[in-house]
């Protein structure tokens, strides 16, 4: 499970060093792909085919979600990190995401979002404020 925020910078050739403590989940390859913020999406590999899987097969009765899996292969990039733990990050995600040089690094559960730092300080502030109010009658059989 990723957890925590990491603050490491891309490099001049726009790769990102990966924080140690993710390393060995991604060590197998993985995939990278856009996510909703804007951020991307870092998957393990065995978990990103188990995503795709099962919007695959939803997909047959639900147009949005067609359109979704789309959006998310076709941006698709399978990366593997380097001997020093760093991945090139292709050029059209980082422009999706607006990524320059000041990054984000956020375990989100199954997956790592890498954000632009300041967006994701701003959209940190705004899901924190939220976080007070919500109630358990919010997330139903979740807890």
């Amino acid at each position: 499970m990723f957890v925590g925020t990491h603050t490491p910078r891309l490099d001049d050739k726009g790769r990102l060093l990966v924080p140690s403590r993710y390393r060995e989940a991604l060590a197998g390859g993985f995939y990278l792909t856009r996510g909703q913020g804007p951020c991307l999406h870092a998957y393990p590999r065995a978990e990103f085919e188990r995503r795709v899987e099962e919007l695959r097969a939803a997909t047959a009765t639900n147009p949005a979600l067609r359109d979704y899996l789309r959006v998310m292969l076709a941006g698709a990039s399978e990366e593997e990190l380097d001997k020093q733990g760093r991945f090139t990050l292709p050029p059209v995600l980082r422009t999706f995401a607006g990524l320059d040089r000041e990054v984000a690094v956020v375990g989100a559960g199954e997956r790592l979002e890498v954000w632009d730092e300041a967006s994701w300080r701003e959209r940190f502030a705004q899901a924190e404020a939220a976080y007070d109010l919500v109630t358990l009658d919010d997330l139903p059989g979740l807890l």
